[in-house]
């Protein structure tokens, strides 16, 4: 009897070890990425548009703000978007799946709701319930700007350090779900590709709270400014020498304090179209007066459509500024100038993050090139 009970034990210790080794091969053989790869989908989800492998983080756009609390807008859309969202776990176990909270537009309300201890405590459990209850891994905040005009938002001084203080209380909030679930629970922000939000806010000190701050390096292009620029140049141009690049914003938030291990380079997955008023040829374009044309600016389509149905078609000529290793389309008829990232620039923007030991890269947003041109390069650089 004794015998038999020993050998039933060394069969069970047996099997034991059998699982053990299988769950560290297992975990051995999956692949971490050396780099983030962050993107943002908004809208209805179709997960047959999503490839889940290609990512490390995806950012559902957007979860917003009411009486001082986060709130779905569209209950019945975004419950069906979280349960697609999650099953792309099935693909990719790995795959983070974040709420972002805010977006241009949806900003107003962020200074109300992290004005005092008690609204930032009751904003960051509101936040937290909507990850928790559709068992997500974390949170987003794309606030556009604290104690800047973004989309007509509430903005005071006290929000450079209510900033702060909301992502420690995120992060609060966020670390008792981890301990809960045993699930690593992510909190990342979006900010300003330029100078001045580094001086709206505490970034050394927001750092210590956050995984990632992905830097917003698109739409430098402003209307307002009445120039034809690019919108996501990686560098100024010579032709015209701007404030704005994403290696400008990349080593000023570095000199500001913020880890370069804990920045991420933002790409475009659309495109800006401006009309210029006085532009001689394709090589005088950059820094001409703009012509605000409704039909003729602004959105000028996703990569894909750009790339599929515009790159020397319809008299638009492509166009490489080798300064700003910035691509650009133009068209001598109309005068018309579209400004986007591509695989050209995606690669140099991939290099520079490998070369200044930054995160990875962001985009916004998934929708935009449906046939992943921009994805599938990104994978390729980040190996």
């Amino acid at each position: 009897m004794a015998s038999t009970q020993l050998t039933s034990l060394r069969y069970l210790f047996l099997c034991f070890a059998l699982l053990v080794f299988s769950a560290n091969l297992q975990a051995q053989s999956r692949k971490v990425p050396k780099y983030v790869v962050i993107g943002y989908a908004s809208g209805r989800i179709d997960s047959n548009l999503i490839n889940p492998n290609k990512l490390t983080h995806l950012n559902y756009a957007f979860v917003n703000l009411k009486d001082n609390r986060a709130y779905l807008g569209n209950p019945a859309r975004d419950t069906v978007n979280f349960k697609t969202l999650v099953n792309l776990k099935k693909k990719n176990p790995d795959l983070k799946i974040l709420i972002s909270i805010g977006g241009w537009g949806g900003c107003r309300y962020f200074s109300d709701a992290v004005l005092s201890d008690t609204a930032r405590e009751g904003f960051a459990a509101s936040a937290v319930d909507i990850v928790r209850k559709y068992n997500l891994d974390g949170v987003d905040i794309d606030w556009e700007y604290p104690d800047d005009i973004g989309a007509n938002n509430i903005f005071r001084a006290v929000d450079k350090q209510n900033y702060t203080l909301m992502f420690q209380k995120l992060r609060l909030h966020l670390d008792t779900m981890e301990k809960q679930t045993g699930r690593k629970m992510c909190l990342t922000t979006a900010v300003g590709g330029f100078s001045r939000y580094i001086q709206l806010t505490e970034m050394d000190k927001v750092a210590k709270y956050v995984d990632y701050i992905s830097l917003m390096t698109y739409d430098l292009a402003q209307d307002s400014l009445h120039i034809v620029l690019h919108h996501t140049n990686l560098y100024s141009s010579k032709q015209y020498n701007t404030t704005c690049s994403g290696d400008i914003a990349a080593r000023d938030f570095a000199a500001a304090g913020v880890p370069p291990e804990k920045l991420v380079m933002g790409v475009a997955f659309y495109s800006h179209t401006l009309t210029s008023a006085d532009a001689t040829d394709e090589k005088h374009v950059l820094g001409t007066k703009s012509v605000h044309i409704p039909q003729a600016r602004d959105w000028g389509g996703g990569y894909t459509f750009v790339k599929d149905s515009l790159i020397n078609q319809h008299g638009f000529k492509y166009y490489r500024d080798k300064d700003a290793q910035a691509p650009y389309l133009y068209n001598d008829s109309t005068k018309q100038f579209v400004t986007f990232d591509d695989e050209w620039s995606v690669a140099n923007k991939c290099q520079y993050v490998k070369q200044h030991h930054l995160a990875g890269v962001m985009f916004w947003e998934y929708a935009e090139d449906k046939k992943e041109y921009l994805l599938d390069e990104m994978n390729k650089d980040l190996k």
